[in-house]
Order: structure tokens, then C-alpha cells, then sequence
């Protein structure tokens, strides 16, 4: 395409898929084909279907010299297969792989001939999901594929090149140099008699001879972190045992600690090594405790005084930016509320000031190959929070910025609602962050109190959101709710402080900032108060079940999915349950209690001991193969809510695991979900 203006229109250039099965001719890059459901987009409701259908594309990467981008696509109704395109002309020139029985899940260039991937199965439930998704080699033009790592879940024999055998499925992929060559490094993970994790070994795998070389001689016991250099070599192992935390680094070939602490007591964490080889690790600093990025000096065994990075409000969260093993470090990528990229090199600094100016108001995030040369190629994922996303190459050569592909084309983005970022007062006087989803015009008013959903995030110490389009709080928005979403204290992202005031306080204190944030969104007008409803899934269905027990006035229904009803299982050993010893002993009774020494504050906020207290409608949905909340947790609420006489709508998906993996699964409970919230919200 010639020039620049026809490119940003983005409700454009879809019409890529159906050349795409076939590899057959591409329509040129940019062209203003317009995606389904966009420029005549009906009035009346989307489908739920939109909403949770996997992308038609999941994700795109440059090769190491930026001539070809790969991706996984998506057609409709039909397998993820692995995709090459040429990045000058945006045509597809190679199928690399495609399965009929599997889906290809991450991938990976090795150099410019050959990727590595791993797969997954997309059409089962994730009950049947398994743990080791094996590891293949393919040539980027495709053909024979090479095992690196068997796979016994999926009967796959085809294509496959003869030789040494592929490492066992206790493997998984855990580095891809930057040299361009042959290698990737693999992880062995160890198990104990008992079925305990006892570590990773780290080994360097040749791609195309399926060689061998130990990288774990001399590594300390209980390595369950490795860190690496853009060349791959190991610099950094991080140890866990009995709730300790050990840092080792590599100097000449010998491992010595330069760290040993409690686990959520450690005064710095690493980071990231870059491609020179230095350190760099976060130090939680002042009274919020807020992660800054310092670099670590091994004089003086600490980090250097002086932060190198740091973000007001938030943890630091991101990562070195760097091309090769021999080239320099270009940028630290950065999430504050939001991605942005801190770049060191004034080039692409220039440029990603002119993706901003062309796509303003959108997240635009920049990776370039042969960054310092003429012929540099760029790859911009562009998205926000009413677009999911588009790709966008830029060739430096001929100065053009070209549209790839678009990851969800049949959404328009003008039908999606807005997403905002903001802060309020817990009655205490903590901070608490909070995302609000509210719905265009189009749906409804945004002058006047809406029906609401407050979404409690899963985890719970995890960070709940990034700005960005999320299909779950879309679907809601899109039935014309308001979605609230407080980072309730326990939240990580936003300081050691409020990590820390959420210990000990499942049922308490992070209870309380749901219902703040409740009570602060209608007193803003975001909200009537008279028909909110409060919902989440893991501790979010937690949370959900004892908002309705603990501030039921606040809510007038609850939608509970893989909830903890009763967190006093997580500490006892479960033949179901993924559950980890080391967590059971050393980290739940830190974050949720002892189990002995606190035992009347766990009983006093276990829902199921509580079930007489829910007065309110509940929805209640498990996976009958739940591995990190058995159904246990389920069946125990439903029985003892039956006893009292207390009703509920009661769900069970049999072949699902922690969370609706299979499409059809995602759409029946989310239509289960509309209904109940449009009969108890009216």
C-alpha cells in the first residue's frame, strides 16, 4: 500500500480470512475491506458469542531478521494453526504447522528458518486440559516436524522427522536465546516420592539434532527459577524451600548466594538480567512500600541506592527491551495503569512518538529487528480499551506503515464501552485502586446511575486488571451494567503496603473494600444502589459469597463460579487438588491464617459455615474437574444451603476445570449469567 493516510482507518482492513485457509493470495496489506459487523453494525444486542469466542488472531511475532512474521490464526470453527507471512507485503507465504487434533499454543523463533511450539487442545474442556504440552520444531516453511518433547495427550505421529528420542513430558520450554543458532533451554522438573515439586534442571536443546548439554552442574537443591542471558546462558537461579527464598548468581562457571530470605519478606526480588550481563532487581520503597527498578551492585552485595525506575502509585512491572545477544539493551517496557515503553534508544523513541501521534489514544507497543540498520522492521501491536487489537508493520526502508491483521475483526469498537482508571477512600483511609467499565450511549445513558456488577478478581494476590479490551466486563457493559473492579488490599501491583494489609484479611478487610467500592461507585452516581449485584470466579467467588453474607444489603443477587467456599481445605492434602505442600505449610498461613493459631477467624469466614446468612439470589457454578478448588467446595455450599431450605441455581460443567475453557461451556454460562442478572436487576 502506498502512503500512510488509508492505514488508520481502523474499522478497515479485515478481510484477510478466507484467503488465509487457503494460502492463497492475499488482498494487499491495508486494504479497506470492512470486517463483519462493523461500518453497518445493527442496532439491537451483540451476541454473547462475541464476546467469548476465541480471537482470529492470538498472536504474531517477528522473526530474528524481521523478513517474516508468524502467527497463530484462528479460523472459524477449525484449529489454531501456525502462520508465515512475508512483513514486507503482509501476505501469508507458508503454513509452518496445523494439527486436527490439537491447537498450536505458544511458539517461539529460533532463528529465521525455524520456531519452536507447544500445543494445547481448544475444543476440550479444562478438566482435560494436561500439564505438559509437549514441545515440536519446524521449519519456517513447514514440513517434517522435529519432537523435542513428547506429548502423550495427543495422538500426533505424522510429519515427524526419525531419530533420538524426545525428552520426556516432564519438559517444557524455558528460554529462547537471542544468538540466532540452534538451541533453546529446557526445564526438567523434578518431582519428590510424595508428588512434590523438587525443582528444575536446565538443559540446552538443540532444535534440529534433538542434542543435549546439562546447564545444572553445580546449581544449589530446590532451584525453581532460572534466569538467563541474551546468549542463554544461566546467570541467575532462585531457590524455595520451608518458605525461604535463596538468590544464586553465576560468575566463571560457579554458583554463590547473593540472597537468602523469607519468601514475602525479601528486601529486593530480581528482575531481569540484560544482554551485558548486569542485574537489575525491584526494592520496595517508602511508606506504600512501591517496587522501584535498581540496578544491583556485587561490591557491596545490594542494589545501588539510586532507583533506576520508578512508577508513583504503582509496582514496577516489565521488562528489558533488547534485540541480540550482541546488540544493546533499546527500552524497559513499563504497566502502570496502562503498557508504556521507556525507550534508551532516540530512534525508536522518535518512532514510537510517531505511532502515538497516528493511533492516539490506544496502546502502542513497538518490537523491532535489526533496530540500528536501514532496513529495520517494526512490529506495533496497537489496541485499547473499546478495540481488542491490530498489527501493524513498519519497514524503515521504504518508510511504510502497513495493517497486518486485526485480532478480533468483528468487533466495532464503537459499540464497546470505556474503561477508566481510578482511586478512592476505604473507610479505613487505604487507597484502593478500582476499574469502572461503563457502557456507550448507545446502551445506555451515561448521565444518570446505571444497574451495576461489582467483579471481584480471582487470585486474590494478583494484580486485577491493565486497560484493555476484556471481553467479560464488555458482555456485561454491553447488557447495559456498570462493572466495578476494585483492587481490594491484597492486590499486588500497588505496593508492599497494600499487598500486605490484605494478609489475614479474607472475609475482613478486603471484604470491606468490595463493599467501599460498592458504596463509593453509587455514591459518584455510577451506580443505583438499588440494583447492583456482585460476582466473581476462585477467591472472586469467595468474596462474592461472603459480600452476600457479610453486606447482603449492598447486593441484591451474587454469581459465584470455581469459588473457595471453604478455606480451611486449602491447607489439608486433596487427591483432587493441584495444591502444593510448600504453599499448604509455608504461604497460606502467612496470607490467610494458621490454621491451628487461627482457626476461630478462618471459621468465622468460611462461607459454608455461614450458608444460613445468604439471604439473596445466588448463582453457583463448578468444574466437576477442578484441580485448584475441587467441587467439594461446590457440593458442601449447595447441601448445607439445601438444609436451611435455601435455594439456589446450581451449576456443574463435567468436563471443565478451574475456569470455562471450551466455547460452548463459556457461552452457556454467561447466557446462564444474563438471565439471572436481568431477573434479579430489573
Amino acid at each position: 500500500m502506498q502512503g500512510t493516510d488509508r492505514v488508520w482507518s481502523w474499522r478497515g482492513a479485515g478481510a484477510l480470512f478466507a484467503t488465509l485457509l487457503a494460502l492463497a493470495a492475499a488482498p494487499q496489506a491495508g486494504a479497506q475491506a470492512q470486517p463483519t459487523g462493523a461500518a453497518d453494525a445493527a442496532p439491537g444486542r451483540l451476541p454473547v458469542e462475541l464476546f467469548f469466542e476465541d480471537p482470529d488472531i492470538r498472536e504474531a511475532k517477528l522473526s530474528p531478521s524481521g523478513r517474516w512474521v508468524a502467527m497463530t490464526v484462528v479460523p472459524a470453527g477449525q484449529r489454531v494453526r501456525l502462520l508465515i507471512f512475508d512483513s514486507a507485503t503482509g501476505k501469508p507465504v507458508a503454513q509452518a504447522a496445523h494439527f486436527s487434533d490439537a491447537d498450536i499454543d505458544d511458539f517461539f523463533w529460533v532463528n529465521d528458518e525455524r520456531l519452536v511450539f507447544d500445543l494445547a487442545d481448544r475444543l476440550s474442556g479444562g478438566g482435560d486440559q494436561r500439564f505438559w504440552p509437549g514441545l515440536f520444531s519446524v521449519a519456517r516453511t513447514g514440513g517434517p516436524l522435529t519432537p523435542l518433547v513428547q506429548n502423550k495427550w495427543f495422538g500426533i505421529r505424522e510429519r515427524q522427522v526419525p531419530g533420538r528420542e524426545a525428552l520426556e513430558v516432564n519438559h517444557s520450554l524455558l528460554h529462547v536465546p537471542r544468538t540466532g543458532g540452534d538451541e533453546v533451554i529446557v526445564g526438567e522438573h523434578r518431582w519428590t516420592g510424595a508428588g512434590e515439586p523438587d525443582g528444575v534442571n536446565a538443559k540446552r536443546l538443540n532444535v534440529v539434532t534433538r542434542r543435549i548439554t546439562s546447564l545444572s552442574r553445580g546449581t544449589p537443591e530446590n532451584v525453581w527459577n532460572w534466569m538467563f542471558d541474551a546468549a542463554g546462558e544461566p546467570r541467575l537461579v532462585i531457590t524455595r524451600s520451608k518458605g525461604r527464598s535463596g538468590v544464586h548468581w553465576r560468575e566463571a562457571d560457579a554458583w554463590r548466594e547473593i540472597a537468602d530470605h523469607d519468601f514475602y519478606n525479601m528486601p529486593w526480588r530480581p528482575s531481569f538480567v540484560t544482554t551485558d550481563g548486569k542485574l537489575y532487581v525491584t526494592v520496595a520503597s517508602g511508606s506504600s512500600g512501591e517496587r522501584q527498578l535498581h540496578r544491583f551492585d556485587f561490591k557491596s552485595g545490594q542494589p545501588e541506592r539510586e532507583p533506576v525506575v520508578k512508577v508513583p502509585g504503582f509496582d514496577f512491572l516489565g521488562g528489558i527491551v533488547s534485540e541480540t545477544a550482541g546488540g544493546r539493551d533499546l527500552g524497559v517496557r513499563v504497566e502502570t495503569d496502562a503498557a508504556t515503553t521507556v525507550w534508551f534508544d532516540a530512534r525508536l523513541a522518535a518512532l514510537q512518538k510517531e505511532a502515538d501521534q497516528k493511533l492516539p489514544g490506544r496502546i502502542n507497543v513497538l518490537t523491532c529487528r535489526r533496530c540500528d540498520e536501514a532496513d529495520m522492521t517494526v512490529l506495533i501491536r496497537s489496541y485499547a480499551d473499546q478495540d481488542p487489537g491490530t498489527w501493524v508493520v513498519y519497514t524503515a526502508a521504504d518508510k511504510q506503515w502497513r495493517i497486518l491483521a486485526q485480532k478480533r475483526p468483528k468487533i466495532d469498537p464503537r459499540r464497546m464501552a470505556t474503561l477508566d482508571f481510578e482511586r478512592f477512600k476505604a473507610r479505613d483511609g487505604r487507597s484502593i485502586p478500582v476499574w469502572i467499565t461503563r457502557p456507550v450511549a448507545s446502551v445506555a445513558p451515561r448521565d444518570k446511575p446505571l444497574p451495576a456488577v461489582v467483579l471481584v478478581h480471582g487470585g486474590p494476590w494478583v494484580r486485577g486488571g491493565t486497560w484493555g479490551w476484556d471481553g467479560e466486563a464488555q458482555f456485561l457493559a454491553s447488557r447495559g451494567y456498570v462493572v466495578i473492579e476494585p483492587e481490594f488490599r491484597g492486590s499486588d501491583g500497588y505496593g508492599q503496603s497494600h499487598f500486605r494489609a490484605g494478609w489475614k484479611q479474607w472475609g475482613q478487610a478486603m471484604q470491606d473494600d468490595v463493599a467501599d467500592a460498592t458504596l463509593w461507585a453509587a455514591a459518584k452516581g455510577l451506580a443505583d444502589p438499588k440494583r447492583i449485584c456482585i460476582a466473581g470466579a476462585s477467591y472472586g467467588g469467595y468474596a462474592t459469597l461472603m459480600g452476600l453474607i457479610r453486606h447482603g444489603e449492598l447486593y441484591r443477587c451474587g454469581v459465584s463460579w470455581v469459588a473457595v467456599t471453604d478455606p480451611r481445605l486449602l491447607f489439608k492434602w486433596n487427591a483432587q487438588s493441584d495444591g502444593i505442600e510448600e504453599f499448604r505449610r509455608y504461604s497460606y498461613p502467612q496470607l490467610i491464617g494458621d490454621p491451628v493459631a487461627d482457626a476461630a477467624m478462618l471459621d468465622a469466614n468460611t462461607p459454608v459455615l455461614r450458608a444460613a446468612e445468604i439471604k439473596r439470589p445466588l448463582l453457583l457454578a463448578m468444574g466437576q474437574e477442578d484441580r485448584r478448588v475441587p467441587i467439594e467446595h461446590g457440593t458442601a455450599l449447595r447441601d448445607a444451603m439445601r438444609r436451611n431450605g435455601q435455594t439456589l441455581e446450581w451449576v456443574v460443567y463435567p468436563d471443565e476445570g478451574h475456569g470455562w475453557y471450551k466455547f460452548e461451556n463459556r457461552v452457556d454460562f454467561y447466557r446462564r449469567m444474563e438471565r439471572f442478572l436481568a431477573e434479579h436487576l430489573k
